[in-house]
């Protein structure tokens, strides 16, 4: 019998305590970094909404009133030619951005497609989206339709995103069927919306038969849907309607009390707990030091962006803390690669005596 590898594993106090980087979105709120995919039943208007994304986020634009993350786009049009495509670029938009790149053929997963998309991202490494338009085009067709070959196949594509740290957005067909849950929706076995991040429906309105409702769910969005209608003026899509508010992204108040607080104090080595009490009498309102914590950890890179760095280290069973404000005038030297809380931010600050 084989010998079995040994788990990696990692305890809640540590994992809660790193700094680990944010999700990344292509299009905020919509299409997040990994394995996404857009169904919807053919001539709705798919291709034309790539065309408009592909665009905007190599230009950096909003899409609606979502902002986009600015970088190369790569868009495979496999059942396009060079004409429709350049037809439809004069369609949608005055000047193509020259970090937006095509394709009219590729290889399949089976013969070479995730070597080709690795050559290009890493001749172009600020790439954050790869769209492949059909995802029916680029599959394995010597095997049989099932389960586990339609999550094999995204697997992969979702192996190969997470590894370049893009977004790789297939397009894909609904069934003839209704259902009324828009993933029953997809073309294929429940295996294909079993392994997508993201999972995007486009179909026609239930409100007025010439718009459309795209549906959004996935791993790392809140679910919406969002109500749009096609210009054949523009031949783009247009916003009508968001199915949940989309406010201004606030600050817990305690978050912006510790910004007040440690531009005061400057800087703090100790223990949480006192800490905790030193901030509850500033801010005029109890928290305890594991509730500070929690929300430290939390907004860690909010923190960071206002100049407040930190690090967490236990010594005899105690928890301590190292804290520190770093003005815009005093972090010239802060070196984001290497950011490892406060230590590689700014001057040692001397060791706390750790007691007994």
């Amino acid at each position: 019998m084989p010998k079995s590898k040994k788990l990696a594993v990692i305890d809640g106090e540590t994992l809660m305590d790193m700094r680990l980087e944010p999700v990344r979105y292509c299009i905020e709120g919509v299409l997040s970094q990994g394995v996404a995919m857009i169904c919807g039943s053919p001539k709705i208007g798919k291709s034309w909404m790539m065309l408009d994304w592909t665009i905007r986020i190599a230009k950096g634009e909003d899409v609606w009133n979502f902002k986009t993350t600015k970088g190369t786009t790569f868009y495979l049009c496999l059942e396009d030619n060079w004409n429709r495509v350049q037809s439809r670029l004069f369609e949608v938009t005055d000047e193509a951005p020259n970090n937006a790149y095509f394709a009219i053929s590729s290889c399949s997963l089976a013969d070479g497609l995730e070597k080709q998309i690795t050559d290009f991202v890493t001749e172009h490494k600020d790439t954050v989206l790869v769209t492949i338009d059909t995802f029916q085009m680029i599959r394995n067709r010597d095997k049989d339709v099932s389960y586990a070959n339609d999550y094999q196949e995204i697997e992969r594509l979702k192996a190969l995103a997470d590894k370049l740290k893009i977004t790789i957005l297939l397009v894909h067909h609904l069934r003839k069927q209704s259902d009324s849950d828009p993933l029953n929706k997809i073309s294929g076995t429940t295996g294909i919306s079993g392994a997508l991040d993201t999972t995007l429906i486009l179909d026609r309105s239930n409100r007025n038969e010439n718009n459309a409702t795209l549906t959004c769910t996935g791993r790392d969005i809140e679910s919406r849907e969002l109500e749009l209608s096609f210009s054949s003026k523009t031949h783009t899509w247009e916003l009508l309607s968001d199915s949940i508010e989309n406010p201004e992204i606030l600050l817990p108040d305690e978050i912006n009390q510790l910004i007040a607080y440690m531009k005061r104090t400057c800087f703090y080595v100790g223990s949480n707990t006192e800490f905790a009490e030193d901030f509850s009498s500033f801010c005029g309102k109890a928290i305890t030091p594991s509730a500070l914590k929690r929300l430290m950890n939390k907004h860690r890179f909010a923190l960071e962006d206002s100049g407040v760095f930190f690090d967490s280290y236990r010594s005899n069973g105690k928890r301590f803390l190292n804290i520190r404000y770093v003005s815009e005038s005093d972090g010239s030297d802060v070196n984001d690669a290497n950011i490892s809380g406060v230590k590689n931010v700014v001057n040692a600050v001397p060791a706390v005596p750790v007691p007994a």
